[in-house]
């Protein structure tokens, strides 16, 4: 993948540190709360310290009625709440049975927002001790609709609009935002939403939802979060045409006018919030993406989850995968449904890999790799028509210009969906890959739900209960002759949220291949002969937090040895300090 860049970048590394855009910036813990354990008092300090009516109106310090009854004393808090005292586990359970009350997927996710905007513990609690529950919700697939109506749940600012009338001012805006140590910033310009296409302004649900597991999952402070939303416009008729659209009402620029904004926007970023924030691009449109994440590569600590956190958690499964189908990687033929920026980074990963293990040149494993795209197989005769993300993987062969014939013509003992496009993994497509494998890979996955490629049910079906299954949204386990099958979810949560906590907790100025590659085989590392067992190629949910730490930890130990960590010196055991640095939400107490 850094291959990739470098040629856009006329031949620069990661790892050459330039300088252009550097500039000064950062903030420091002025309280000390980001250190104190969680038996240490603290103060709940707002703009003064918080008591009485405001303190229950601050989501970070509201506990509603698990304030003890000294505490309602020392903050003005008597007459305020009912006389109940309730624990966290008690609000907790109450909340659960409230929520698992509605029928429809999107009240839930309401509920949960409104939950976070009152009591921010409280959510957090919530999500990580049901996360298997609540993950569908918060994220894949209900966090595709609430962006489709975001613009009618909206009720109370969650993160910044960063719109073209604030050219020339950016910088001021990003001081309106309350809080100073920021840490991680994922920003979307709406315009490929999942695969739901240009949602405009209304694509903050995803920068809003990616943040939420961050720190549910990764364990980042929930106030050193910023989601972040560039409206630039949209290309969406019926978004134009709707007295309702909560964004600007124009087409949306393109070269120079767009990408200015964009240098605008990562130079104040530096400046605000100093080298070590991290910036997550997040649903760019491919044209745009690749752009991005070349030109601020050697300048910022950025990282396109599209590109880079997709590639690292299809790549993890992969290397799972080799337990059941046997072989090294570079004994694979992978063929990818999709050439995006999500099927090329995932391509390029699992071509980096194969070469660090098998010492190969990556040019020369590409050709383990095919794409098909909208146009057919990929191949050398199409190579002048082609984008430039594309070229590396037109390969000789003659043109095929569907995926049937693609797979009869390449053989391949992997397919992989990243189309975006549902239903393209038929009946005769999966018969297919079972006739040439005992045991056909198979990874349907495009989101939401309804774009993915196949369903679980039907790559058990179709290929006589021989596949091995995992998609990008989630799907119930299938029950097929009699044993039950347990599919698995390449969802970009295994990696990013301890990822982007590995960067922050070692203090990385840059990301760099290498690191994906560490948080691959962290995650494949975490899947056990008993998940085996079920025909899974990724651990349950459940452990997240675990997994998170060990990801995080072989990021920090990789940005050490690459030498773009600047926490010193290097903890000793970094999964234990990676635990030890994870935000907890259990309530504090307050002096």
């Amino acid at each position: 993948m850094e291959s990739t860049m470098k040629d856009l970048r006329g031949g620069e590394s990661v790892l050459d540190m330039s300088p252009r855009a550097t500039v000064g910036g950062g903030v420091e813990d002025v309280y000390g709360e980001d250190r104190a354990t969680e038996e240490q008092l603290v103060t709940p300090w707002v703009t003064s310290v918080a008591s009485g009516y405001n303190l229950l109106r601050d989501p970070r310090y509201n506990k509603g009625l698990a304030f003890s009854e000294k505490e309602r004393d020392a903050h003005y808090l008597c007459g305020l709440l009912p006389p109940a005292l309730m624990t966290q586990e008690l609000q907790e359970k109450k909340l659960m049975h409230s929520i698992r009350q509605y029928q429809v997927p999107l009240q839930k996710y309401i509920a949960l927002m409104e939950l976070e905007e009152r009591n921010e513990r409280l959510f957090y609690k919530l999500l990580i001790d049901n996360v298997e529950e609540l993950l569908p919700i918060v994220y894949t697939p209900t966090v595709g609709e609430a962006c489709q109506k975001y613009g009618s749940i909206f009720r109370r600012p969650q993160g910044l609009f960063i719109s073209l009338k604030e050219k020339g001012k950016i910088l001021e805006v990003l001081k309106n935002w309350p809080e100073r140590a920021i840490q991680v910033i994922v920003v979307t310009d709406g315009e490929r939403i999942l695969g739901l296409g240009d949602l405009g302004c209304q694509g903050m649900g995803i920068p809003v939802g990616k943040l939420a597991l961050y720190t549910a999952l990764g364990g980042v402070r929930p106030s050193a979060c910023l989601p972040i939303t560039i409206d630039v416009g949209t290309n969406n008729e019926k978004l134009l045409n709707d007295e309702f659209y909560i964004g600007l009402k124009q087409k949306r620029p393109t070269g120079k006018e767009y990408y200015d904004f964009l240098h605008e926007f990562m130079t104040a970023v530096k400046q605000n919030y100093g080298e070590k924030v991290l910036v997550q691009f997040e649903d760019f449109a491919n044209h745009n993406a690749f752009e991005l994440l070349a030109k601020y590569g050697t300048t910022h600590l950025v990282f396109n989850d599209d590109i880079q956190g997709t590639a690292s958690v299809v790549l993890a499964g992969l290397v799972a995968s080799l337990k059941l189908l046997g072989g090294t990687l570079a004994e694979h033929t992978f063929l990818f449904l999709g050439a995006g920026e999500a099927g090329t980074g995932i391509a390029e990963l699992i071509a980096l890999e194969m070469s660090k293990k098998a010492n190969v040149s990556v040019e020369e494993l590409r050709k383990k790799i095919w794409l098909v795209d909208s146009k057919g197989l990929i191949v050398s005769s199409r190579k002048e028509s082609l984008q430039h993300f594309k070229k590396p993987w037109a390969h000789e062969c003659e043109p095929v210009n569907n995926l049937l014939d693609a797979i009869k013509a390449v053989k391949p003992t992997a397919l992989i969906g990243t189309s975006g496009v549902g239903k393209q993994f038929t009946k005769e497509v999966i018969e297919a890959m079972a006739a040439l494998n005992e045991k056909p890979l198979i990874m349907a996955l495009s989101n939401p739900t309804s774009q993915s490629e196949c369903t679980a049910e039907e790559a058990y079906k179709w290929s006589e209960g021989r596949a091995i299954f995992a998609s990008g949204s989630p799907f119930d386990p299938v029950e097929f002759n009699g044993k039950v099958y347990v599919p698995g979810q390449a969802n970009n949560c295994y990696i990013f949220p301890g990822f982007g906590f590995g960067l922050v907790m070692c203090g990385a100025i840059r990301v760099h291949d290498d690191m994906l590659l560490a948080a691959s085989e962290a995650l494949a590392k975490q899947v056990t002969d008993e998940h085996y067992a079920r025909g899974m190629i990724y651990p349950p949910f459940a452990n997240i937090r675990k997994i998170s730490a060990h990801i995080a930890a072989g990021v920090a130990a990789k940005a050490y040895e690459l030498g773009v960590a600047t926490r010193l010196p290097r903890p000793a055991d970094l999964v234990k300090f990676a635990e030890s640095c994870m935000y907890t939400p259990n309530y504090r107490s307050y002096r």
